[in-house]
């Protein structure tokens, strides 16, 4: 990192000795962690759901695809509200939405009151993510940024893929009942925790939210993700997905031409696309995209063909996915200090080739396949994920202007879920295409895994396009003339 860089990262924020920093950025860690593994959790709970609740698997789906449509709408609101507001007001907010989110699916005896509790669990998860990474940039010196976007990290990829390894174990154990009784425990915890250990105050000035906005909003990133995870139904007759998914399209694109105007006009745009003018932030934003769609529907489909085609229980389920998570646990600090050291080549270009090789050779899956095979691509894969998202998480937001911080990390987010979204209708189609050509699920498992395989080439091919950290980075020059007054009252003139 250039000196530019690290005086914009320290300017901009208040100084917390070690320990209040590990407080603050550990709270909304842990926190954060539990809210996106609550992303995945239901993937192997889906046919107990199914049984109690008299649904078919398209009406199961919708708690999932209900939880991304949810995040993707208000996850742009993040860029303006932790403008407005402080930390722990956030922080506090969100807490308390996933609690009572969490509350209700656990007391749920019906699939619309399920499907109520992941839309409000939804809530609260779309302000935690953003918030984690816009206050670690903030408070972390960048310096030492690669290693706490490391850890960070870990969040964001390994929350998902032991989401169904801990859903599996507790089921088998108890009921999916129990899974939302330990989340609710936990947040009530976190509640209390957060008003402890995360700093007060006021946030800033941000201007009006614009309503319209706010609508174009709604309608484009609604549609676009409601379409994308619907698409299945157009070979049924139903062309409701494809017109929300055009609608959606139209509207996200008058959503951008409306962003830009105000930011040239100096009003208050709701999601700063300024960004998007840096080419390591556009180039890091589609490998992140990539990498996190081939993840989440991969952990949609390894439980369908593990369960359906090889015959195994849910509690094996669980396991098998287990090493999977537990490697980019391992591998993503450590990815962090290697980032901070020699920045992102060294990270990002062996890690999309494990994603390769792991998709690659998950296609290679049959009826015949051993279960230690299908476990090695996975853990495979499982580490190419954590040195592409620790080395690009940082380098995407590190190439940033302090003052774009919260814009850039709302923008990241939506795109992962965006992509998770993508991701999981893709492989869901290329799986439902595969059952029809080979008529069981041991052959058509094949077909996502191949298209997980053609997305990763292209990650490859964008990743000898990242620039080394040694060169100078691409800073945009923020159309925000005001400065930055931090949660302590202090006042950031930086760039």
């Amino acid at each position: 990192m250039t000196k530019t860089e690290q005086n914009s990262a320290t300017s901009a924020a208040p100084v917390y000795s070690t320990g209040r920093l590990v407080a603050i950025i550990g709270t909304l860690a842990i926190a954060a962690f539990v809210m996106i593994l609550n992303e995945t959790v239901l993937t192997v709970a889906l046919p107990s759901l199914m049984s109690d609740f008299s649904i078919s698997a398209a009406s199961a789906g919708w708690f999932t695809t209900a939880f991304l449509l949810t995040m993707a709408i208000c996850i742009p609101l993040t860029g303006y509200l932790m403008q407005r507001f402080g930390t722990r007001t956030l922080f506090l907010w969100a807490i308390a939405l996933f609690a009572v989110g969490t509350l209700i699916a656990a007391l749920a005896t019906s699939f619309e009151t399920m499907l109520l509790a992941r839309i409000v669990q939804a809530l609260g998860t779309a302000v935690i993510m953003p918030l984690l990474m816009t206050t670690s940039l903030r408070l972390i010196p960048a310096q030492h940024r690669g290693s706490i976007m490391g850890l960070n990290s870990v969040v964001i990829s390994v929350g998902p893929a032991v989401g169904p390894t801990v859903a599996g174990l507790v089921i088998e154990a108890w009921s999916w009942h129990a899974l939302f009784w330990g989340m609710l425990a936990f947040a009530v915890v976190a509640f209390f925790v957060g008003v402890l250990a995360l700093p007060g105050g006021k946030g800033q000035p941000a201007g009006r939210l614009d309503a319209v906005s706010i609508l174009l909003s709604v309608i484009g990133f609604g549609g676009f993700v409601y379409g994308v995870s619907s698409i299945s139904l157009i070979g049924e007759g139903n062309y409701v997905p494809l017109i929300a998914l055009v609608v959606g399209i139209a509207a996200l694109w008058i959503f951008v031409v409306r962003q830009n105007s105000l930011v040239r006009s100096g009003g208050a745009p709701l999601l700063n696309l300024t960004p998007f003018k840096n080419g390591t932030f556009s180039r890091s934003l589609i490998i992140i995209g990539i990498a996190f769609g081939t993840m989440l529907g991969s952990t949609v489909v390894l439980p369908i063909y593990l369960e359906n085609g090889l015959g195994l229980n849910t509690a094996t389920v669980g396991l098998s996915l287990l090493a999977g998570g537990l490697i980019q646990a391992v591998i993503s600090p450590i990815a962090g200090r290697i980032y901070d050291k020699h920045g992102p080549k060294p990270l990002v270009i062996p890690g999309t080739f494990l994603l390769a090789i792991g998709q690659w050779g998950l296609a290679t899956s049959g009826a015949d396949t051993a279960l230690w095979t299908v476990i090695m691509f996975h853990t495979i894969f499982g580490a190419g994920m954590a040195l592409v998202m620790s080395s690009m998480m940082t380098h995407s937001l590190g190439s940033l202007p302090s003052e774009l911080y919260g814009h850039g990390s709302a923008i990241v987010n939506t795109l992962q879920q965006l992509a998770g979204a993508v991701g999981t209708a893709l492989f869901l189609t290329a799986f439902g295409i595969g059952q029809s050509i080979f008529g069981t699920v041991e052959d058509a498992v094949r077909l996502p895994f191949i298209v997980g395989g053609v997305l990763a080439v292209v990650a490859i091919i964008l990743s000898f396009t990242i620039k080394s950290a040694k060169r100078e980075p691409e800073v945009v020059e923020s159309t925000t003339r005001a400065p930055e007054r931090t949660e302590t009252g202090m006042v950031s003139t930086s760039a």
